[in-house]
């Protein structure tokens, strides 16, 4: 199978991890299972879902943790799925929903769930309290439905990497957003009216990424041997190649 650096591995493995987990979020089946367990809002049950691990705290506690989103549009969509069970029910809900989602469309994959798993403990998880609270969260027993939701906390941990690294570099959460994906992408995470002109930044955006790439590959480089980056790569590969195609 061979070998891979942890840089090696943050370039084959964190995107496709990231989408998969993206895929789930958005997915029309994640919406209907939000409905049939309270949240008739999707953006509401999503909020309250992923943010609900923080526990009963404000909005502006929610917005600082996840970054990127318009504050205004987190306290409303938070305020309204809180309303619903309270912030630790909610993710419990959602984690229902993860585990639903995976069982209908990813593989059984034992020794991926095992590698993704020592990633996971082995991680830091100083200013990444999202990610520390999805992985504290229990674990599916086994099967796609495990996998899914680890599949789910290393996102949690790559998007509290790239927080702190965009924070790092001085990019506020618009500006980060304006200076890789642009204004459609802005307006869909909650921001509205004139947007800056943020093309100078971008410096500091590429910095930011390779700031993350770095902090990524530190944790690769404690959980998983060279061998195991391999198949740690290879295994997220055909988790990519069956869920997103």
């Amino acid at each position: 199978m061979g070998e891979l650096s942890a840089a090696e591995t943050v370039r084959a493995a964190d995107k496709i991890i990231h989408d998969v987990g993206s895929r789930w979020m958005l997915s029309g089946a994640t919406a209907r299972h939000g409905q049939e367990h309270g949240f008739e809002n999707p953006f509401a049950y999503y909020f309250a879902g992923r943010g609900g691990v923080l526990g009963d705290v404000d909005a502006s506690v929610v917005a600082a943790a996840l970054g990127w989103f318009e504050p205004a549009f987190v306290r409303a969509q938070w305020d309204e799925g809180v309303a619903v069970a309270g912030a630790r029910e909610a993710t419990r809900r959602y984690a229902l929903g993860c585990a639903a989602w995976g069982e209908a469309r990813l593989p059984d994959d034992p020794r991926l769930s095992e590698l993704a798993g020592r990633v996971a403990k082995v991680a830091e998880g100083s200013a990444l309290p999202v990610f520390c609270g999805w992985r504290a969260e229990p674990l599916p027993e086994a099967g796609p439905a495990r996998l899914m939701q680890l599949v789910q906390v290393l996102r949690e941990l790559r998007g509290g990497l790239h927080l702190v690294a965009t924070t790092a570099v001085g990019l506020s959460p618009l500006e980060a957003i304006l200076t890789q994906d642009g204004p459609d992408t802005a307006r869909f995470f909650g921001w509205q009216g004139d947007f800056p002109e943020c093309g100078a930044l971008k410096p500091r955006r590429v910095e930011a990424e390779e700031i993350t790439d770095r902090l990524s590959a530190a944790v690769y480089e404690r959980a998983l041997s060279p061998s195991e980056r391999a198949e740690f790569a290879e295994r997220v590969g055909a988790l990519g190649s069956s869920v997103l195609g």
